[in-house]
Parts: structure tokens; sequence; C-alpha cells
């Protein structure tokens, strides 16, 4: 885990060794605001060449860009050259970088906020772009003009946004202007980095309003026009009196607590099956929300380049997210499958919110947390019978065998076969009632 005593101390090292440094970027303004830092960078005029020099354990990440990972008891810091940067041409990656001076390299960051250093030998901060006063005004804002500073990376946009939650900053009125003129933008850059930075802010500590800038700039039109749908969508009062779909999810996502990145992605495409099902009779119905929804999930989430596992894990929550209120019927075998399933927790705690954003009733997560100590406390038989069992019954090979075994495994759930006497007495029962072929 990277360290500030040892990120100061490389900063000295490179003092010592005549080049200017300093602490830079977020780790800079985390240490500002009292939050803690996840990792500390460097900036310097060393180049790659004379940082490789100077330390043991080094790794070329970036030395196209000036940019060299140093190794302090398997701990990354990232030790980058002072520099200034071409025109983008791609929208993401400069043509041409040139090291520079401490005031250039400032020049080419993003926001305010993350263009300070920090002297740890005195102590001091460097602000050469009004980093502070916007700290202490609490203003996400870009360095410069903010259509130059989109236009060289569209996805700056989206990292406003996140930051603007997570530090509970505002946009300035500048820089959310210009988001909102260049929105469209965002669509030339790639699906992952739209992804992570999402996966950021619908698991961060404040995705309700993370959402709501999403909208409110035009970026969720964007990325998630399945989700941004959602908006105006009414439902039954009785049961959401919190108001529209999009509401909704706004408020499930702040109730969900410490989410995993499926959990949270999940909160946020559970009920995309709504607007699609819409239907207003007796009163406002979603036929088929969770099955439309999970199918319009797995395409965001493959759009968005998901890995497969993940795909099929959100995918998996939307679809059962309706299913707690069959559960209090169920037979004991079917809710024993259903709470060993690896995604349970988390549809559990999806379950959760999604009461808490809307009617507020828990009796029936209150009832699976209570069911859930109860069966653990009487853990079934081990599977005594398999499939080649069936067969030296005299079963033939078949779509029968299955139905067999998953009746015998019904009868091990619920407690009606302990042994594995017991076990192939049923599987013989069974066998000898099956219909044969001819």
């Amino acid at each position: 885990m990277p360290t500030l005593a040892t990120a100061s101390e490389i900063v000295a090292r490179l003092r010592r060794a005549g080049f200017d440094a300093y602490l830079a970027g977020g780790s800079v303004r985390d240490m500002l605001l009292g939050r803690p830092a996840a990792d500390y960078d460097i900036a310097t005029a060393a180049t790659p060449p004379e940082v490789t020099a100077l330390f043991s354990e080094t790794v070329q990440v970036g030395a196209a860009f000036g940019v060299v990972q140093v190794l302090v008891d398997g701990a990354p810091y990232e030790v980058a050259t002072f520099r200034t940067e071409g025109p983008y041409r791609d929208h993401r990656h400069p043509s041409s970088v040139r090291y520079a001076t401490v005031r250039e390299d400032a020049l080419r960051r993003d926001f305010t906020i993350n263009g300070l250093f920090w002297d740890p030998t005195t102590r001091e901060v460097l602000d050469l772009v009004g980093g502070q006063a916007d700290l202490a005004a609490r203003v996400v804002r870009t360095i410069g003009d903010p259509s130059a500073r989109f236009a060289e990376d569209g996805l700056r946009m989206l990292r406003a946004v996140r930051q603007a939650a997570e530090l509970s900053f505002e946009i300035a009125p500048e820089t959310r202007e210009a988001i909102g003129r260049m929105a469209r933008d965002l669509a030339a850059v790639s699906a992952e980095r739209i992804r992570d930075e999402l996966v950021r802010i619908a698991a961060g500590p404040d995705p309700s309003r993370g959402l709501a800038l999403l909208r409110d700039t035009g970026l969720l039109q964007v990325v998630l026009p399945e989700v941004a749908a959602e908006a105006g969508v009414p439902q039954p009062a009785e049961f959401h009196p919190e108001g529209d779909v999009f509401e909704h999810t706004r408020l499930v996502l702040a109730h969900l607590r410490a989410p995993t990145g499926t959990l949270a992605m999940a909160a946020l495409l559970h009920d995309v099956g709504k607007p699609p099902t819409l239907a207003r009779a007796d009163r406002i119905r979603f036929n088929r929300h969770d099955e439309v929804g999970a199918e319009l999930a797995r395409d965001v989430m493959g759009r968005l380049r998901f890995p497969r596992r993940e795909i099929d894990r959100v995918t998996a929550l939307v679809r059962q997210h309706m299913i707690f209120k069959d559960v209090p019927r169920m037979r004991e075998a079917r809710l024993r499958r259903l709470l060993d399933e690896p995604e349970f927790p988390e549809l559990l705690e999806l379950h959760r919110a999604d009461c808490e954003a809307s009617h507020g009733d828990l009796s029936t997560y209150e009832w699976v947390r209570a069911k859930q100590g109860e069966l653990a406390a009487s853990p079934p038989a081990p599977r005594y019978v398999t499939g080649d069992d069936l067969l030296a019954l005299g079963l033939p090979a078949g779509p029968r065998v299955g139905e067999i075994l998953r009746a015998v495994d019904d009868a091990r759930l619920e407690g009606r076969v302990r042994t594995r006497e017991e076990a192939i007495a049923l599987a013989r029962a069974l066998v000898g009632a099956a219909p044969t072929e001819g």
C-alpha cells in the first residue's frame, strides 16, 4: 500500500539529486481535504532515464509520456516528468509530448483541484491554477477553456460528474455549460473507459447525486439512454410514493451498503424494463419488466464491454429482483437452492435497497434473514445419488435421469431423505414408476 512517508522520501531523493520534484494531483487534493489518498503521484524535472538511474526497482509504464513507476516494498508510485502536450487527435492521446516546466505541467491538467503540487520538505502548496480557491469554494472547474479540455479527452466530462459527486462539490457554471454543449462527444470515448467511470459513480459515496448530474448535464442520454428513459415514467403511488422510475433508481443506489461494482450496476439497471412495459389498465402495471429489463441490462453491459462473468451476474440480479414476492411460499428445496446461489447476497441487498427506496416494508427481507439462520442451523444431508446410480438401477439415459435426480435432491434438501440408503430407495421407487419407451 503506497504511503505518504515513502512518497515524500522519493521526492526528497529526487531533490537531493538536483531535480525539482513535488507530490502532485489527486493525492494533494485529498490531503488538503483531509481525505485518505489511494495513491501518490510525483511530478519532477527528472526524465525517465534519470528516474530509473536513481531507484533500484522501476517499471516503464509510459516512458513515451515521461512516466515511470517506482516500486518500494512492492507498492507503486508513479513518477512523471513535467510535460506539456500537443493537440489531441483521438480525444484521448496527445499528438506529441514535450518536457516542460512545472507551470506548463500544471496547465495541461484537467481540473484546478487536481492541478496542485505539494512540497513535503517545506509542507507548502504550489498553486499555479487557482486550485486552492476552488477547494475552498467546493467547485470542480477545468483548467483553462473547458471546451478545449473536453475536446482533448471527452472522458473528462464524466470525471467532472464523478468528482463532484464524490466530493460533494458543485460543477463550475462554465464547465457545466460546456459539458451540456459537448455531451454528444462522449460517444467518441472508448466503452471501457466510460464503463470504469460509470462504475465508480454508481458504487461511489453519493451515486444518487452522480446519477442526477449525469441526467442534468445530458451525459446520461448518451451513455445510458435506457436509464434516461426512466425519467417521467409514473409508478403506482401506493407502492412507490417516491415518484417516477428514475427517482426510484436514484434512491435504490443511495440505499446500497458498500456495493460491489456488479451490485451497483444491477441497482442502476434493475428497472430499465419499466419504460418499455408501462401499461395502464386498472392501475399502472409493468408486466414482465424484470425479464425485459434483464435482456436490456445484458445489452447495456455488453455495449460497455464488461467481462462476461459480470454481464451474467448483473443480468441474473435484474432478472431475479422481483422473486422475493414468491419467497415466503417457496418449497424448502427451492428456497435452499436460491439461498445457495452465488449472487444471492447481492440479490438480497438489492431487494433491501429496493424496498427502502419505495414502500419501506422490510418484512420479507427480515423473514429471509431469519430463514437463512434457521436453515444454516439444520444443513441438509450430502448428495448421495448420481446419474450413474440411476443408470445402474436400469433407467435409460435421457431427460428422465435429470428429473429423478432433481426429485431426489428435493427430498434431500427438505429433510425427507438423510442417508444414502434412503436416497437410493427413493430413486429406485421413482425409477420403477418411470414410464418406459415402446
